[in-house]
């Protein structure tokens, strides 16, 4: 049998046993300690993630800019293209959206999302009848209402808050659900 050096009894070597039990209990705390850590540099971010979804901010939707109101011919709508930026985290996004215009007296207008409510296709206008037609499942809507006249839709075309300001025609781009009868804004 082998003896440690504690379990020798010779006067160079004192059994302090008093001494082992506070370099125990100092490692246990520093474990302790150190657990704590790992637990909150691991649990701090993973708490945040989970919870950030139920503290999050809308956006403010803002006007933007898409045409000058005397560009706009009377009566006939017109495709406006524009990029709208979003921001994720440290991702900046950017997606062309599409905006019908379309006056009777050019001072007040009418915008319509271009994006069809069926299945989010893009729409197109075709002058002889008068009628956006999405080419994806030949959905008809009305000119001047964006209402379904034939097709698939769900609905008419999405309507969108548009106004004129300093001879400037703006509108806030809102998305809605495509496919359900009721407007549910994304």
């Amino acid at each position: 049998m082998r003896e440690g050096p504690l379990s020798r009894k010779d006067d160079s070597i004192s059994d302090d046993s008093g001494a082992v039990h506070k370099r125990r209990a100092f490692l246990k705390t520093l474990a302790a300690l150190g657990s704590a850590f790992v637990a909150v540099v691991i649990g701090v971010p993973a708490a945040g993630a989970f919870l950030t979804p139920a503290f999050r901010r809308r956006p403010r939707k803002e006007w933007t800019q898409v045409a000058k109101a005397d560009l706009i011919d009377i009566d006939v709508p017109v495709k406006v293209d524009f990029a709208e930026s979003t921001n994720d985290a440290w991702v900046e996004t950017r997606a062309l959206r599409t905006v019908w215009l379309r006056t009777e007296d050019g001072e007040t207008f009418t915008a319509f999302s271009g994006t069809c409510p069926h299945l989010g296709c893009s729409v197109n206008f075709e002058p002889s009848r008068n009628s956006f037609i999405c080419p994806c499942h030949h959905g008809i809507f009305d000119m001047k209402t964006g209402a379904v006249l034939g097709g698939p839709p769900p609905r008419g075309l999405d309507p969108l808050p548009v106004r004129v300001n300093n001879g400037q025609v703006e509108v806030i781009l809102k998305q809605f659900r495509s496919g359900v009868p009721e407007r549910v804004e994304v």
